[in-house]
């Protein structure tokens, strides 16, 4: 388990800020990490019915769409209760809640895109070293 799995600090971000103009979502973490989202990978991310489906059917970004101008501009950005953000897109979009534990463990630094690989590697039967 990573550390900063451990202690839960991680779910609650110190700062989040919504740049504009560069197009990206910057939170800062309790634990000190960085994380940052392009408008267009936290539109990717949008946890909600209509683009995730539900009841055994796919949503609408499982139909891998081309998205518009408007779907990947942040209007605006809402905390949701201490556990996350509701984005509010140029198109109108609003209802995905992203929950803080995703976003932390959706993130796109090298750092823990290595670790969620090396985590891929162990759960897809790779052999793993046995102290003896």
């Amino acid at each position: 388990m990573t550390d900063y799995l451990k202690g839960g600090e991680y779910l609650a971000p110190s700062k989040i800020h919504a740049d504009r103009p560069a197009r990206e979502l910057q939170i800062e973490w309790g634990d000190g990490h960085q994380t940052v989202y392009d408008f267009t990978a936290l539109r990717w991310l949008c946890p909600c019915a209509f683009c995730r489906g539900e009841a055994g059917q796919p949503g609408w970004l499982d139909s891998d769409p081309t998205l518009s101008e408007e779907q990947v501009t942040l209007s605006d950005i809402a905390l949701v209760g201490h556990y996350a953000i509701q984005p509010i897109w140029a198109d109108g979009h609003s209802t995905g809640f992203y929950a803080f534990e995703r976003l932390r463990e959706e993130c796109p630094c090298p750092q823990d895109q290595e670790r969620r690989a090396a985590q891929a590697s162990h759960q897809d039967g790779s052999p793993q070293h046995q102290h003896g």
